[in-house]
């Protein structure tokens, strides 16, 4: 059964403001880099998957949606590749 790789990327949407961001902005304009702006914190996730490409992308969108993220609130995408066979 083929394995795939999955990455997920979870981000607050634009409109909702980012206390994590703002404070390492305010850190890193401390530091001397206060050319740095917009930040945003986000999560990042990777997880692999066994089954074929289809019912695999469809679980996949499921977990992001339900599961990974809030949909209300936050933007998430994800990338899926073919995982490297075990021993390769």
């Amino acid at each position: 059964m083929p394995s795939y790789h999955a990455k997920v990327f979870v981000t607050l949407k634009p409109s909702i403001l980012d206390p994590q961001g703002r404070t390492v902005e305010r850190a890193l304009t401390h530091l001397d880099h206060a050319n740095v702006t917009g930040v945003r914190v986000g999560k990042y996730i990777e997880l692999t998957l066994s089954g074929e490409r289809p019912a695999v992308e469809a679980q996949l969108s499921e977990i992001v949606g339900n599961v990974l993220s809030n949909p209300i609130m936050e933007d998430a995408r994800w990338e899926l590749t073919e995982a490297e066979p075990v021993g390769a």
